[in-house]
C-alpha cells in the first residue's frame, strides 16, 4: 500500500541503504524523545506521522522497536492488495539509498548487486523507473519488473524513485531521475558495474521518464542541480519504453478514455496547470521535443488498444526517432491495452539488452506481438 510504503521509505532514507540493526536502533532511540522505549505519534516526524496507524500493527497506540525493526527488514510488504518483495535473492540488496543528498524518501533508489557475477569485470546495470501517472506508485515494485531480465549474474539492477506531482511539477521529476543516474555512475566502481552500460526501462509515466533520459543526455537545461555528483553526465546506454507519453500536446486530441487536458489529469498536474494553458511547459516535458541523432537506442513498446496513453504516441515517437537516425524499434502489442504481458515480449526485451549491453550480434525483431487470451 502506498501509505504503508511512505513510512518505510522515510525510515530507510536515514539508514544510508544498509541493513544494520545498530543504525536502525539508533534512529529509533533518536526519535524516542522521552526514552520510554516506544514511539508515540507526537515523536514521529510530520510526514510519516500521518501513516502511524498503519505501522502500529498491534494497535496499542505506540510503535515498538520490534515493529520498527520489522519494517526496516526490507522484506515482503503489501502494496495495492498484493505482496511486493523489495529484495532479490542472490543479490546484495542496498535499499532506499539517497541519491540527491536529501532526506526525501522519494529521492532514493534500490540497488541490487549480484553475489555471484558471471564475470569479474564490471557488469551492465538495468534501472527501472515506476509508473503511476507521475502522481502515485513507488520504486518498491521495480525489482519485480526487472528480475526476469537479469539472468544468473549477468546484470546489476536498480529501481529509482522520484518526487510525485503532489510535491511539485515538471521538471522536478526528470531532475530526480538524472540525479539518480549521476549517483549510479559515481558509485559504479564501488559496486563493480559499468557506468557506460546503464539501461533504463519504465512503464507509462515511467516510460515517459526513461524516454526523456534517452533523448536528453545532451540537454543541459534538464540536468538540474541535485546531488553531489554534478560532474557526472546523465546519458544512458539504451531505453525500453512501455506505453510512455511522448508528446503531451498531441496527446490531448488523440483517442483515449481520459481527458488529458482536464485540470486534474495526470498531464495537467505534471505541467502545473491545464495542458492547453501551459503548452510551452507541456512541450518542454515531451520527449519528442529533444530528439536528435545522438540519442540512445530505444525499444518502444505499446498496445494498440491502449485507452490510457494513446497508441499514436508510440507510432509518432518511433517515426521521429527513425527520421533523426536514432536506433529505434517499435513493437506493437496487438489487442493489448495499457498493461503488457507476453513471454514473446520478454524474449525480445532480453535480446535488446543482449545487443546493447552485452554487445552480442543479435537482432531485435519489430514484428507485432498478438494478444493470446
Amino acid at each position: 500500500m502506498k501509505a504503508f510504503s511512505i513510512f518505510t521509505l522515510c525510515v530507510f532514507s536515514f539508514l544510508q541503504a544498509r541493513d544494520e540493526p545498530s543504525r536502525a536502533d539508533k534512529l529509533f532511540h533518536d526519535w524516542d524523545r522521552n526514552k520510554d522505549g516506544r514511539l508515540g505519534k507526537e515523536e514521529i516526524r510530520p510526514n510519516p506521522r500521518r501513516n502511524f496507524s498503519r505501522v502500529d500493527t498491534d494497535k496499542d497506540g505506540f510503535i515498538s522497536i520490534e515493529e520498527h525493526r520489522k519494517f526496516l527488514s526490507g522484506g515482503d510488504r503489501k502494496q495495492g492488495g498484493a505482496r511486493v518483495n523489495t529484495r532479490l535473492e542472490g543479490f546484495r540488496n542496498l535499499l532506499n539509498v539517497p541519491y540527491a543528498d536529501t532526506d526525501n524518501p522519494r529521492q532514493t533508489l534500490n540497488l541490487y548487486i549480484p553475489e555471484n557475477p558471471i564475470t569479474k569485470k564490471p557488469l551492465p546495470l538495468i534501472a527501472y523507473i515506476h509508473g503511476g501517472g507521475w502522481r502515485s506508485g513507488d520504486k518498491a515494485g521495480g525489482v519485480n519488473s526487472v528480475r526476469k531480465f537479469l539472468g544468473e549474474g549477468h546484470y546489476a539492477a536498480a529501481s529509482i524513485g522520484y518526487r510525485l506531482t503532489d510535491e511539485g511539477s515538471w521538471p522536478g521529476q526528470i531532475h530526480d531521475c538524472k540525479a539518480a543516474i549521476r549517483w549510479l555512475k559515481a558509485h559504479a566502481r564501488k559496486y563493480n558495474y559499468d557506468p557506460g552500460r546503464i539501461a533504463v526501462m519504465g512503464n507509462s509515466a515511467g516510460g515517459h521518464l526513461v524516454a526523456m533520459l534517452g533523448v536528453s543526455g545532451d540537454v543541459k537545461t534538464l540536468d538540474g542541480k541535485l546531488g553531489l555528483h554534478l560532474k557526472e553526465n546523465s546519458r544512458v546506454k539504451c531505453v525500453v519504453d512501455f506505453c510512455g507519453p511522448a508528446n503531451l500536446v498531441t496527446m490531448m486530441d488523440q483517442p483515449s478514455r481520459m481527458k488529458h487536458d482536464a485540470p486534474d489529469s495526470p498531464e495537467s498536474l505534471l505541467v502545473g496547470g491545464p495542458v492547453r494553458d501551459r503548452l510551452d511547459v507541456a512541450l518542454a516535458a515531451s520527449p519528442e521535443s529533444y530528439i536528435s541523432g545522438a540519442d540512445a537506442p530505444i525499444l518502444v513498446v505499446h498496445g494498440d488498444k491502449d485507452s490510457t496513453v494513446p497508441f499514436p504516441q508510440a507510432v509518432d515517437f518511433h517515426a521521429k526517432l527513425k527520421a533523426a537516425g536514432v536506433d529505434s524499434t517499435l513493437i506493437v502489442c496487438e489487442g493489448m491495452g495499457h498493461g503488457l504481458r507476453s513471454p514473446k515480449l520478454d524474449k525480445r526485451i532480453k535480446t535488446f539488452f543482449e545487443k546493447h549491453l552485452l554487445d552480442r550480434k543479435v537482432e531485435v525483431s519489430g514484428a507485432p506481438i498478438k494478444h493470446n487470451p
